[in-house]
C-alpha cells in the first residue's frame, strides 16, 4: 500500500493497487497550474481511497473533459482525472517517501518553458523518452500486479 497526503494534511490518501512509474508533463495547462512541470503517477480509481476529514479537496474543471483535485486550505495540487475514465494521476510531490519510483516519460515537451528546454535532461541526453505532444493512451497503462 502506497500513502500520501497534501501539504497540510487535510487530503490524505492511499492506494491499494498498482501504480505507474512517474510521468512529467510540460503542457502549458500544467505548467501555469503547479507554476512548473507536473510529475504524476497514475492508479486505478478502485484501488484509491481519498480521506477528506475537512472538507478540504477541491475540484477544478480545466478543460471540457478533465477535473484537477486541490487541497483548499493549503493549495496543494493533487489530482488530474478524465471524466468516464477509470485511472486517476496523483502528483509524484504528495506521496510519501520512499516512492521507489522513476520518471518514466517526458510530455508535451513542444510546449516546454524557454527556461527548461536547454537542459541536458529535456533535451534527451538522459534517455528518458520524449514526446512533443500527448503519446497514445497506451503509454499510461497502469500495470498488472
Amino acid at each position: 500500500m502506497r500513502t500520501g497526503r497534501c501539504h497540510c494534511g487535510g487530503v490524505r490518501y492511499e492506494i491499494t493497487g498498482p501504480v505507474r512509474q512517474i510521468v512529467e508533463c510540460h503542457c502549458e495547462s500544467c505548467r501555469r497550474l503547479t507554476g512548473s512541470v507536473w510529475h504524476a503517477t497514475g492508479a486505478n480509481q478502485k484501488d484509491v481511497t481519498i480521506k477528506d476529514n475537512d472538507g478540504t479537496l477541491n475540484w477544478y474543471r480545466s478543460s471540457e473533459k478533465v477535473e484537477r483535485g486541490f487541497c483548499g486550505k493549503c493549495g496543494a495540487t493533487m489530482f488530474f482525472r478524465r471524466d468516464g475514465g477509470d485511472a486517476i494521476a496523483i502528483t509524484a510531490g504528495s506521496l510519501d517517501q520512499p516512492t521507489g519510483l522513476k520518471l518514466m516519460m517526458r510530455i508535451f515537451t513542444d510546449e516546454m518553458a524557454d527556461y527548461a528546454a536547454n537542459t541536458t535532461a529535456n533535451s534527451g541526453g538522459d534517455g528518458i523518452p520524449h514526446h512533443g505532444q500527448f503519446p497514445d493512451m497506451l503509454h499510461f497503462a497502469i500495470p498488472e500486479e
